[in-house]
C-alpha cells in the first residue's frame, strides 16, 4: 500500500494519477506504516513509517537546510534523463550536491535532479520537481509540439514504479493492457468531406485539383510518390466533370470501404451534424472553409451501413466545444442519425480549451477524442490512457496520437512513406513498452484521389495485427478504460498460507478481460 501526502488542492490530481497507475493506495493517515510513501516537499516525513520514502519538489525542503544539502531551483521548463529516457519538467525543478546514488540529471546543468539516501535505515528518495503539479499541467494544458514524441505521463508512473520495486517492496498493478493483446489500437475516422460532388468551385475543389494535377507530378518528380498514383490522380481530374453531371461514380463517396480495409475490426467515425457552418473560434467567425458542404442527415444511408457493420457514429463537433447549447444541439442531431444514446465526440479542427471538458460532460457525451495535434503525432497529455479530466465526474478523454495529415501534408510534417512507417513503429514500441492505446485518426477521403493513403493505412492495420494490439473503437476502448477504472484490487488468504491479490470488478463479457501484475523484490514478475 502506497500512502500519499499532499496538499488538498491536488488531491483531484493524486486520485486520478492513481487511476492511470492503477496500484492500492490512500491518503496518508498518521501512525500507519506502509510500504511506500509518496509526499509533497513541503510536508515533514520524520514522523513517517514506511520502507521507501519518496519526496517531491522543485524546491529547497527546511532539512536540506539542516542536512547541509545544496539545492539550485530553475523556474524554466528543463529536461531530465533517467536511465536513457528524456523527461520534460514545465515547473520548477531542483538539482542537488549530496552524497547519496544520483537518480536524474537535469540535461542542461548535467547536475543531479534525484537522488537515494539509505544512511538513514530507510530508502529516502528525493525528486526535484513536483509530480502533482506536472500531472496537472500535463493534463490541463498539455505538452508543446517539441515535445509531443515523450509519453511524459507514463514515465513519471514507470519511475516511480522502478523506484518503490528496486527499494525491495512488493507492488501489485492492473496494466493498461488487456488481457491476451499488447496494447489497444483505436481506429477512428473524421468524416469531413464524404462527396467530391458537394463540391463546386470552392476551397476543396480547387485545393484538389491542384494536389492531384500538380502536386502529384512533384510528388513523381521528387521521387514521393509513384506514376501509378500519378494517374489515378489525373484520372479523378478529368473525371470530375462527369461526377458533376452524375455520369461517373463519386470516388469520394466509398469511405465506408474502412470496414473491409481493417479486417472486421471495429472503428468510430466522427461526423459532422449540420452543413455550412464554420462555427465560432473565441469570439469571431472561425474560418468559413471550416464550414461542411454536409451534414448527418446528407450521408443517412452511409451512417446505417456503418452501424450494421459493427461501427461507432460520433459527434464531429463545430461548437460543442465553446458552448453547452450547440453541445446539445449537435449531440441531439447525432442521437437522431443513430437511434444511440451514448455518443462520443472530437472537434473538427481540434478546436478545445480548458472549460471543454466540462461543456461536453453537461451536454451528455460519453466521451471526447479532441486532445491531440493538428501538425504532429505523439503525445499531447503524455500519455497512452484514457483519462478523466479534473474539470469532469465521468466524462472520459480518449487522447489522439496519430493522424494521417499531420504524418504527410507539407504543411505539417511532410514525411515520406518510409520515415511515417518509422515514426508510427515508434508509437507502437512505446504501447507496447507502456501499455494504454495508440489513437489513430484515418479522415474519410484518405483512402480516395488525391491522396491514396489506403495503401499505408492496410499495411498499418496489418502491422497493428502483428504486434498482438487489439483493435478497437473509440467507444469499446473507453468501455475497456471504464471497467478498468472501477476494478478495486483486493488481497485473500490461501490455503498455503500466503496472501494474494484479485481483482474486483463487474465482468462485461464483450470487453478483453483486465490483467493483474505483481511484482516481487527479486524482481520476478506475475501476471494473473
Amino acid at each position: 500500500m502506497i500512502g500519499v501526502i499532499a496538499n488538498p488542492s491536488d488531491h483531484d490530481v493524486v486520485s486520478e494519477f492513481f487511476e492511470l497507475f492503477k496500484t492500492p493506495w490512500e491518503l496518508h493517515r498518521r501512525g500507519q506504516e506502509y510500504d511506500a510513501i509518496l509526499c509533497n516537499a513541503e510536508f515533514d516525513v520524520s514522523q513517517c513509517k514506511a520502507k521507501i520514502i519518496i519526496i517531491y519538489g522543485g524546491w529547497k525542503r527546511a532539512a536540506e537546510t539542516e542536512e547541509e544539502v545544496t539545492v539550485s531551483v530553475d523556474g524554466r521548463p528543463v529536461i531530465m534523463s533517467y536511465k536513457g529516457s528524456r523527461l520534460p519538467i514545465y515547473g520548477k525543478s531542483a538539482t542537488f550536491q549530496h552524497q547519496g546514488r544520483e537518480l536524474l540529471k537535469d540535461e542542461n546543468s548535467r547536475q543531479a535532479a534525484g537522488y537515494i539516501d539509505q544512511s538513514s535505515g530507510r530508502v529516502m528518495v528525493r525528486i526535484g520537481y513536483d509530480i502533482f503539479a506536472e500531472i496537472r499541467d500535463l493534463l490541463v494544458t498539455g505538452q508543446p509540439i517539441a515535445n509531443a514524441s515523450i509519453p511524459a505521463l507514463e514515465l513519471h508512473i514507470a519511475l516511480l514504479r522502478e523506484l518503490i520495486i528496486e527499494s525491495g517492496v512488493s507492488l501489485v498493478e492492473i496494466p493498461p493492457v488487456p488481457a491476451g493483446y499488447t496494447f489497444i489500437a483505436c481506429l477512428t475516422h473524421d468524416v469531413d468531406h464524404p462527396s467530391i460532388g458537394r463540391h463546386k468551385f470552392d476551397h476543396t475543389m480547387f485545393g484538389f485539383v491542384y494536389r492531384a494535377a500538380i502536386g502529384s507530378l512533384i510528388g513523381v518528380l521528387r521521387k514521393r510518390t509513384g506514376v501509378r498514383a500519378l494517374v489515378k490522380n489525373w484520372t479523378a481530374v478529368f473525371k470530375l466533370p462527369l461526377v458533376y453531371l452524375g455520369l461517373a461514380k463519386d470516388f469520394w463517396l466509398g469511405f465506408d470501404q474502412y470496414s473491409s480495409l481493417e479486417g472486421g475490426a471495429k472503428s468510430s467515425f466522427f461526423v459532422i451534424p449540420f452543413s455550412g457552418r464554420p462555427g465560432m473560434l473565441g469570439n469571431r467567425p472561425a474560418p468559413e472553409h471550416r464550414s461542411a458542404a454536409y451534414g448527418a442527415a446528407d450521408i443517412s444511408i452511409q451512417i446505417q451501413k456503418l452501424m450494421g457493420a459493427g461501427c461507432e457514429i460520433g459527434v464531429h463537433g463545430i461548437d460543442a466545444w465553446r458552448d453547452t447549447a450547440s453541445a446539445h444541439e449537435e449531440l441531439k442531431e447525432i442521437r437522431r442519425a443513430t437511434g444511440r444514446r451514448q455518443i462520443g465526440v472530437r472537434m473538427h479542427w481540434l478546436y478545445f480549451d480548458e472549460k471543454t471538458p466540462a461543456i461536453l460532460e453537461q451536454a451528455g457525451f460519453e466521451y471526447d477524442s479532441t486532445v491531440g495535434y493538428n501538425g504532429a503525432v505523439g503525445y499531447r497529455a503524455g500519455t497512452t490512457q484514457a483519462y478523466k479530466p479534473l474539470e469532469t465526474t465521468r466524462l472520459l478523454e480518449l487522447p489522439l496520437h496519430a493522424m494521417d495529415t499531420a504524418l504527410f501534408y507539407p504543411a505539417h510534417m511532410n514525411l515520406s512513406r518510409d520515415e511515417a512507417k518509422k515514426l508510427v513503429g515508434k508509437l507502437m514500441d512505446n504501447a507496447i513498452q507502456f501499455g494504454g492505446c495508440l489513437t489513430i485518426n484515418w479522415h474519410d477521403r484518405s483512402i480516395a484521389p488525391e491522396r491514396l493513403w489506403g495503401d499505408f493505412y492496410a499495411e498499418l492495420i496489418a502491422e497493428l495485427k502483428r504486434r498482438g494490439a487489439w483493435l478497437a473503437s473509440g467507444d469499446e476502448t473507453v468501455s475497456w478504460f471504464r471497467k478498468r477504472r472501477s476494478a478495486v484490487i483486493s488481497f485473500f488468504d490461501c490455503e498455503d498460507g500466503e496472501v494474494r491479490p484479485r481483482i474486483r470488478t463487474d465482468e462485461d463479457e464483450r470487453l478483453p478481460r483486465l490483467q493483474l501484475r505483481s511484482y516481487c523484490p527479486s524482481g520476478q514478475l506475475t501476471v494473473q
